[in-house]
Parts: C-alpha cells; sequence; structure tokens
C-alpha cells in the first residue's frame, strides 16, 4: 500500500471512529457502535477474531515470534524483528499489550479493507475502541494489517 492509499484508508478508519464516537454518547452506551452489516461469512468472520485474540493472548506471553507471525507482511517489514514488533506494542498499545477486558463487536467495511471492532479495557481501567484493519493472504488466512486505538468515554466499561 502506499502513502496515498494508506492515508486514504487512515481517513476511512478515522471516520469509522467519529461514527462510533458520535453513535456512542457517554457512559455504557459508549460501547455501543454502528456500523454496516458485515457480508463475510459468519466462519470467516470467527477467523478474524481468532487472528486478534491468538495475538492478544501472544502479546500476553510476551511471546513476540507467535505475535509477530499473526501480523500482516506489511507490518513485518516495518519493524523488521518479532522482538521490535513487541517492544513497540508494549509502548504504544497498553491496552491491548495487557487488556484487563475486551469485547469484540461488528466487523466492517473501509474501502475493501475489512475492519474488526474491538472494546478493549486496558491496564489503567480506561475503554478504548481497537480498530484491526485485516488482510487476506493468498493462502486464505487472515493477518492483523496494523491497529488504531480510540479512547471511550466509559471506565471500567
Amino acid at each position: 500500500m502506499g502513502k496515498r492509499s494508506g492515508a486514504i484508508l487512515a481517513g476511512r478508519i478515522a471516520a469509522l471512529c467519529i461514527g462510533v464516537l458520535v453513535a456512542g454518547g457517554t457512559g455504557s452506551t459508549a460501547l455501543r457502535a454502528e456500523g454496516q452489516p458485515s457480508s463475510v461469512p459468519p466462519g470467516e468472520q470467527d477467523e478474524i477474531r481468532q487472528v486478534i485474540r491468538a495475538q492478544i493472548e501472544a502479546f500476553q506471553r510476551d511471546d513476540a515470534p507467535a505475535a509477530f507471525a499473526l501480523a500482516s507482511p506489511s507490518i513485518q517489514e516495518r519493524f523488521g524483528t518479532p522482538d521490535n514488533f513487541l517492544r513497540m506494542v508494549q509502548t504504544s498499545y497498553q491496552a491491548v499489550y495487557r487488556p484487563r477486558h475486551y469485547r469484540f463487536l461488528e466487523l466492517t467495511q473501509a474501502d475493501e479493507v475489512w475492519v474488526q471492532k474491538v472494546i478493549v479495557i486496558g491496564p489503567d481501567g480506561l475503554a478504548v475502541m481497537a480498530l484491526y484493519p485485516m488482510v487476506r493472504m493468498p493462502d486464505g488466512t487472515w493477518r492483523t494489517d496494523g491497529c488504531a486505538l480510540v479512547p471511550l468515554a466509559a471506565r471500567d466499561a
């Protein structure tokens, strides 16, 4: 993905975030998100969620190779090694590195990219919306292609 197409996708993901925040309001309703219904078959939705779940579990075990293996080739290229990738997650993505709790919401589409929404309660007790763009590999498996964290109003939701 080039810089321009990456910037366009980032803008579309940000629009998803804004839609979540506007639809959410405050309090527990902030945990409700609206999106377009998914046309990915339920079995594939399960596969996507299992990839994200396995990556979060790998982070919790500090298993850098396992977490890195679930990232897309572009993410792997950007960070080079499993240890570099894990270090970045430890410092910049505490909510998914050591979540207290997480819950999957809907799968939406932005510019032909499937984005899985996940509510995460971080180690600090603050709720964030994690947006995971997903990439289907040539062998049919799914990998995470980044993660955007958007703070939510609710605490310990």
